[in-house]
């Protein structure tokens, strides 16, 4: 199979998946446009500069398959009901589940809605909504063509992002699928009972617009017939990856569903389902297919308008730092008509719009890229103000948990690998391991009084900790989410402190008074809200948590006062460049549970004076000689960074894999992090990293190359 290239981003985006593929013991590889023609002789070769060959890609039988896993299913015990519609769910009060069938009642312990596009049937019966939707969609079937009678071989498949196409051999002639962008959802206003093996009615008309293009590039379908179209629904979630793993805020009950290839996609699925029922985690991390990735914002119509977008852009693979337009503005907070009259460029964060960058001018536009762009020179400017004078920075949906009770120090104790915040106005960067002693969640943890804690993480772990920390909450603790009532603003650099004080009529803000790692209840002029000296950027920095009720007047406060220090505003971009120069990780990209948090290089952390949940697996995994080990590189290459996944080489071996990637603009290094074969980590080594298609090599450095002392932070 062939995926066909027509600009430079088609090639970058597909020289990057072919190292992807290699991390895996996978060989693909970019062809050129020649032997694109010569491999599949029924195409034209207009435009095209290549294509990302699969020497493995195929098809299956659906049906057959189906059968023959079921069979096996049978064999090691399982029972299968047939033509027996599910009527209801009811959850005893014991966890365990009722399900009420047409031939009867069954009763499970746990429960896996496998539904399709009947999901959100299921998902009601449970009382919720899965972000999925099903898309109409359409393939034809031709009659027999002569050019493909005449080959003693079978075509390639070809999947298209010109024209939105793909098409594969079907006896001597081609079955033809269409994305095209007059879609249409299907079931929005509910399935007939009666639909299972039906089809939808065939439209060819709006596909016309494809259509044309389609006989373009492949002259040989003017001139046979069609004798049979194919319209049937396929499910697709907002982001297009489907949901395998655990269903939010019901314990023992899963979910694989929206899956768009279905049957092709069971294998892989299947297993990591059956790994995390059976064990709580898979063999890999699968957060990207994780159910509890979008929350309460991802309703049904929003999940509609993201899938006729990604239907629209099936074969258009996501740039690096690229933001779609559809279902924008799901969660805003008060500042985002005021950031936006700043020239703010958004991206989206579990939901939130969150700023990236600010735009030069109001027409300034961001291509994303695999390559470095103008937002380069963009971001190293705000960093520069930043650092030389102060810079002011909203951060909207951080994660935020109010976990209160009598008996709160012992489930935090329980439930952190590391030692907890001991006095008031602590505050501690802590870490939660799973039962098998990996690393599980990040979170800043501040105790603000003896029976209250707050509890700070990732935006995107908003229901994804929350489900764990209730698995393990005793009942005189509470657990209160408190992410829509509050906005962080970061202020940091030269003249942080400077700033803030010029807002308090008292000595609040000295380093006698407010220490680093420290969180006090604090007034700017008239305004009450909760401050910490934290870091993230390396800077001298304070983070001001403000209810949103208050959080347009601490900004023009800030703003007013910020004159006088030559207040700069700063994005997303400054953040994420700032944190790689500090050796500082990114939960989910740097920091999974693939590995342990010695590995991790994290071990610090780690309290075995107490006791721990996963601290016994942890011991044995201490006790083992860790074979990979987490490390920080700087990169010899100087237009681009390096991708989330992309191989690093030693001698042309395979031994790791990139985790994050970026240039550090105060130590002017383009810098990666990785995980690699722990033999080869020592400072000096020199590596090599896969970068579009090329091999750079890569030095592996200390962790923190910007003020290695933390003189600043202090």
């Amino acid at each position: 199979g062939m995926r066909t290239a027509y600009t430079q981003d088609h090639l970058d985006i597909y020289y990057h998946h072919v190292a992807l593929a290699a991390v895996m013991g996978i060989n693909m590889e970019v062809i050129d446009r020649q032997e694109v023609l010569k491999r599949h002789p029924l195409l034209t070769g207009d435009g095209i500069l290549g294509a990302w060959w699969d020497p493995l890609d195929g098809y299956i039988d659906p049906s057959g398959l189906t059968y023959a896993l079921a069979r096996q299913a049978k064999n090691n015990g399982a029972t299968i009901y047939t033509n027996n519609p599910v009527h209801d769910i009811t959850i005893k009060a014991n966890g365990e589940f009722i399900i009420h069938t047409q031939q009867g009642d069954i009763i499970c312990e746990k429960i896996v809605n496998a539904s399709g596009y009947r999901v959100n049937e299921i998902g009601n019966m449970l009382g919720i909504v899965h972000p999925v939707t099903s898309m109409e969609h359409m393939y034809f079937l031709t009659e027999n063509i002569p050019q493909i009678a005449a080959l003693d071989y079978q075509v390639p498949i070809i999947r298209d992002p010109h024209d939105d196409f793909y098409a594969r051999q079907e006896k001597k002639g081609l079955l033809v699928g269409i994305y095209e962008q007059n879609c249409k959802t299907f079931g929005m206003d509910g399935i007939d009972p009666t639909f299972s093996s039906d089809l939808c009615p065939s439209d060819l008309d709006r596909c016309l617009d494809n259509m044309e293009g389609i006989f373009k590039r492949m002259p040989c379908l003017t001139e046979t017939g069609i004798h049979t179209v194919v319209n049937g629904p396929i499910t697709y979630t907002v982001d297009g990856l489907p949901l395998v793993g655990k269903i939010p805020k019901i314990p023992n009950a899963y979910c694989c569903i929206g899956l768009r290839a279905g049957i092709g996609e069971g294998g892989g699925h299947g297993k990591i389902l059956a790994e995390i029922i059976m064990h709580g985690e898979s063999e890999w991390d699968a957060w990207c297919l994780d159910p509890r990735r979008f929350t309460s914002y991802a309703n049904t119509e929003y999940t509609s308008l993201k899938a006729i977008e990604d239907y629209r852009h099936e074969f258009h693979y996501h740039m690096p730092h690229e933001h779609r337009p559809a279902a924008r503005l799901a969660r805003t907070t008060p500042l985002y008509t005021t950031l936006n009259q700043e020239k703010a460029a958004w991206g989206v964060v579990n939901g939130w719009e969150r700023v990236l960058f600010f735009k030069p001018s109001d027409d300034f536009i961001d291509k994303p890229s695999f390559r470095f762009t103008p937002t380069h020179d963009i971001v190293k400017k705000e960093i520069q103000h930043l650092q030389q004078n102060v810079g002011l920075m909203e951060v909207s949906g951080f994660n935020i948990y109010a976990i209160k009770g009598k008996n709160v120090t012992e489930f935090l104790d329980k439930i952190i690998c590391g030692k907890i915040p001991k006095k008031i106005g602590q505050v501690r960067l802590c870490y939660l391991l799973n039962d098998n002693g990996h690393v599980l969640s990040e979170a800043t943890i501040t105790k603000i009084s003896d029976e209250y804690y707050y509890y700070g993480s990732a935006a995107a772990s908003e229901w994804h900790d929350y489900d764990y920390l209730c698995d393990h909450t005793p009942q005189n603790v509470t657990i209160d989410i408190l992410t829509e009532d509050y906005t962080l603003l970061v202020i940091a650099g030269k003249h942080a402190r400077d700033l803030l004080q010029s807002l308090s009529r008292t000595n609040q803000f000295s380093q006698d008074n407010f220490g680093f790692m420290q969180a006090r209840k604090i007034f700017l002029q008239h305004v009450e809200i909760l401050a910490m000296r934290v870091s993230y950027s390396g800077e001298s920095a304070f983070e001001l948590h403000i209810p949103n009720s208050r959080l347009q007047l601490v900004y023009k406060l800030l703003r007013e006062a910020g004159k006088a220090f030559n207040l700069s505003l700063f994005g997303l971009y400054a953040a994420e460049s700032m944190r790689l120069e500090k050796g500082y990780r990114h939960w989910k990209a740097d920091i999974i549970y693939e590995h342990n948090i010695f590995e991790h290089g994290l071990g610090r952390f780690v309290d075995f004076t107490k006791d721990f949940i996963g601290k016994n697996k942890l011991i044995n995994e201490k006790d083992k000689k860790q074979e990979t080990s987490f490390v920080v590189m700087v990169v010899d290459c100087t237009y681009a960074a390096a991708s989330t996944g992309t191989a690093i080489y030693h001698d042309n071996h395979i031994i790791g894999s990139v985790t994050s990637g970026g240039y550090g603009f105060r130590i002017e290094k383009n810098i990666a992090y990785g995980f690699i074969e722990k033999i080869y980590n020592h400072i000096g080594q020199t590596l090599f990293i896969d970068i579009i298609g090329q091999k750079y090599p890569a030095v592996i450095v200390e962790e923190c190359q910007y003020d290695p002392e933390y003189q600043l932070v202090r």
